[in-house]
Formats: C-alpha cells, structure tokens, sequence
C-alpha cells in the first residue's frame, strides 16, 4: 500500500499534469541537497523514497577499484577488500552504498532548501509539460477566462494552463474583467519564461479569419477563401477572398444580408472596421481593389522581381489613399506583399518633367557669340562668375544691377542684345533667305518712305472734306460751282 507521502505527490502530479516521477526525483534531489549541507561533505550522495514506508533513505556512493594505489579521491573511490568488508558480493567496478543517517538530524533549515528545489523541480517539470502541449498549436483559437489582470498583462486560464497576454497583443478598442469569457489566439510558446509560458492574442490575423469561418458557412464549407489578412488591431483589418463557384459572391458571402455577418464579427472585435476585397491574381487588379475606397488612376508594376508597384490618384484621392497615418496604403502593401509607391497625378507630372529635362541636351553658349555686347561688358560679366548665355537670360534685372559696373541703361542694353540673339535663333531661316535679296532690301526703305509721303498728304485731303462741311465746297479743278436760280 502507497504512503501518505507518495498519495501526495501522485495528487500533485496530476494536478499539475506532470509525470509522479518527476516529483519523486524532485523530492530525492531536495534531500540529497539538504543531506550534503547537513554533514558538509563533498561525497556522491543518492536518495531514494521507499513508496510503501514513505521513508526517504540517503547514500553516500563510492565506486570500487581494485588496489590503494588506483583511489584518486576516498571520497568518491574505495579499495575492493574495504568494499567486501560491508558487501562481500561487491566487484571491481561496482558501487558501494554507504547509509548516511538523515531522520531527526535534519533541521529546519534543509527542510526549507529541500522545499524550494522541490517547488523549483516541479515548476521546471510543470513548464515542460506546458510547453510540449501548446507547441504544436500555434496559431490555434481556443476558449480563454480572465484569471487575473498583472499590470499591462492579462492572465488567462485556458484549461491545462495559464496563458499571458501582453499589451502589444491586445486591441486598444478592448477591456477584460476577471472571469470573462473570449476566444484567443496562441501566438506562441515560451520555455524560458518566469510567468506563463503560452503567449495568446487578440491582435493576430487569424482571429479575423477564425471568427469569418464561424459565421460565414461558405468559408467554412470551402466554397469561399480567405487568400490574405491585414490586420491593425483596433483600427482597421482588410481581407481578401475568393469563390471556387462562379455563382457565389465571395464579397456579398462574408458581408451576408443587410451586412449581418460582418457586423457580428464586427461587435466582436469591437467596432474595428473591416475592408472586404476581392482577390485577384493579377496584382495590378489587386492593388485597385486593396485601396479602396480610394479611386486608383492607374497602377504600373515598375520591378515584378522585387514586387514593386507605383500606383498613381487623383489629386483628391491622394490623402484617402494613402489613410490616416499611411495606415490605409500599409494595409494594401501587406495584403499584397508588394511594396507600393503612391503619387498624385501632380506629382507625377512633375517628375515626368524632371525626367524629360534630365534628358534633353544641356547646350552652352559664350557670351562672345552675343553680338550686342562688347568686350569690356563681357569681361564684368564673366568676372561676375556669368560665362553663357544661358545663364544671362535667367538672371532678373535687380541682379545685373548688383554687378559692379551694370547700371539700368547697360541692364536695358543686356536685355536687347540676348532678346536679338535668341530671336535670331528661331528666326534664322528667314534671316538667311533675305540675306540674298540685296535689291529688295533695299526696296524695303524706299517703299517705307513713300508710305510716309502718303501719311503726309492725307491731312491735307482731311482738311478738304472739313471746309465742305462748312459750306465751302471745292470742286476738284480748285473752282467754285456755278449757282443755279
């Protein structure tokens, strides 16, 4: 029949879910430790608990070897014909077991150390068990109760063990009180750990994906997929799914009638926001979609290998695009797994512009080949730090005034000369054809002239028609008419 003392470790053990002999080597090793400390001696020290009697015994061992001269250390070694003094049996190699008197001698004090290495043994034990239980359910949604709130930290009991949820693993939309019920996620398994081990959330993508399951019979049955999740605890989670059935709606499914389905999941995240978008395999389409409810201009894929994408908005779209906080364009990017690069028509004019610039030929032009300005102006300008005439034309009046020796009327002179230069440049062709017309040339002042001779004489004409007006008229010839009775 089992002592009192091993029904008490057989009722820890299975409490604890742990194996009965663990806790009875926990109990041997205390006593070992509690043992050597009492008689402070450095030999090899076992212990065994004696089931039926309840009785932990102690030894100190030695192993045999055959002559003195072998024996390195009495403590640990003893001679064969010393050995077969207490066990004739006992052969070279064996194990002499030598009682070491513990009951009524060891005292308060290793009473204490022995309960701390057995507490210690069987949390060590305890965490094993744990570990080995919830390792290969990562991932997995289980039922939790609020045991106890530590902080930032919530305690959950989740049957065989207690489970820790940190702060970066709750929603900020969430309070729990103790002894409440809710349906976590086991982030993860932690065996160096001095609290619980298991690590849960209410933070990870698979609870969105989970709770959709349980109320979309559709994802459940596996005509509806869930082919990526996004997720932002307590702001937004967008999710993409598909239809294996042409004739079922993978979007209208998850939102169900009157939106339902998703408003239930909805009071269960407490009020998160959840974005419902269609899969598509071609990312371009994809990237239209993630974005919503922004309206995309167009999408260009700019490196398939490094999955990049630019897509491009409306001026008033850009702010909706890209989200409060870029949360809205950092969701799309991780449902996609591409990075994305969003502009505004705006800004994609501009560095059209600055790329066609870049490209287009950078021509420099002397000062000399201006022909308005002599040599000593072209000296001040270039002492000025102005060689071109690329860079004449864009400088402002009030800055030539500021080169020594410019004043307005050389600024005016400055102005003429390159406005006659650039406007021979795009008027050379013209130039060169008149250059060989000497005679109309010359024809064009004559003709100048005679048009003045005519401004000349139409005053006069002007003064005629007014004495007209006056009751003078004159006939052509310079006469007066013949008056008529």
């Amino acid at each position: 029949m089992a002592s009192e003392l091993y029904n008490t470790i057989d009722a820890l053990s299975r409490e604890k879910g742990i194996d009965p002999q663990i806790v009875v080597s926990a109990v041997e090793d205390a006593i070992v430790m509690a043992t050597r400390k009492y008689y402070k001696s450095q030999e090899n020290l076992r212990a065994k608990l004696d089931k039926d009697t309840g009785k932990i015994l102690a030894f100190a061992v030695k192993t045999v070897v055959e002559t003195p001269e072998q024996v390195e250390d009495p403590n640990l070694q003893v001679t064969l014909d010393d050995a077969r003094k207490v066990d004739p049996n006992l052969e070279v190699g064996g194990e002499l077991q030598i009682p070491k008197a513990t009951e009524g001698i060891l005292g308060r004090i290793a009473a204490q150390l022995a309960k701390q290495v057995i507490f210690q043994k069987v949390r060590e034990a305890e965490r094993d068990t744990v570990y080995n239980e919830y390792i290969g359910r990562v991932g997995e949604i289980v039922n939790a109760t609020v045991k106890r709130i530590e902080g930032p930290d919530v305690i959950f009991d989740i049957g065989k063990a207690e489970a820790r949820m940190p702060r970066k693993e709750q929603s900020r939309l969430e309070s729990f009180a103790v002894g409440e019920r809710v349906r976590v996620v086991i982030a993860r398994v932690e065996r160096a750990s001095k609290g619980p081990g298991v690590v849960v959330s209410r933070a990870a993508p698979e609870l969105v994906q989970h709770l959709f399951q349980t109320e979309v019979p559709e994802i459940y049955d596996g005509t509806v997929i869930i082919r990526a999740t996004a997720r932002e605890a307590g702001e937004r989670t967008k999710i993409a799914v598909m239809s294996k059935d042409k004739d079922v709606d993978a979007v209208g499914a998850c939102v169900g009638m009157k939106g339902m389905r998703v408003q239930s999941i909805i009071r269960e995240l407490r009020g998160e926001k959840i974005d419902i978008i269609e899969y598509h395999e071609d990312p371009v389409t994809f990237a239209e979609k993630a974005l919503q409810p922004a309206k995309v201009s167009r999408v260009t894929v700019i490196d398939p290998s490094e999955k990049h994408l630019e897509v491009v908005v409306d001026d008033s779209q850009l702010s909706l695009a890209i989200g409060k906080k870029g949360q809205n364009v950092r969701l799309a990017a991780k449902l996609l797994g591409w990075k994305i690069d969003i502009k505004s028509e705006e800004e994609k004019r501009q560095e059209v512009e600055q790329q066609m610039a870049a490209l287009a030929p950078q021509t420099t032009t002397p000062l000399e080949s201006v022909p308005g300005l002599g040599e000593t102006l072209v000296e001040k300008l270039s002492a000025a730090g102005i060689t071109t005439v690329e860079a004449l034309a864009d400088m402002t009046p009030e800055q030539l005034e500021a080169i020594e020796g410019i004043g307005p009327k050389t600024v005016e002179k400055i102005s003429l000369a390159v406005n006659n230069y650039f406007a021979s440049l795009e008027g050379g062709e013209a130039v060169e054809a008149t250059e060989g017309g000497s005679e109309e040339a010359e024809a064009a002042p004559q003709e100048a002239s005679a048009e003045s001779e005519i401004a000349e004489e139409e005053p006069a004409a002007a003064g005629s028609s007014s004495n007209e007006q006056d009751g003078e008229p004159v006939s052509e010839e310079g006469a007066a008419p013949e008056v008529k009775e």
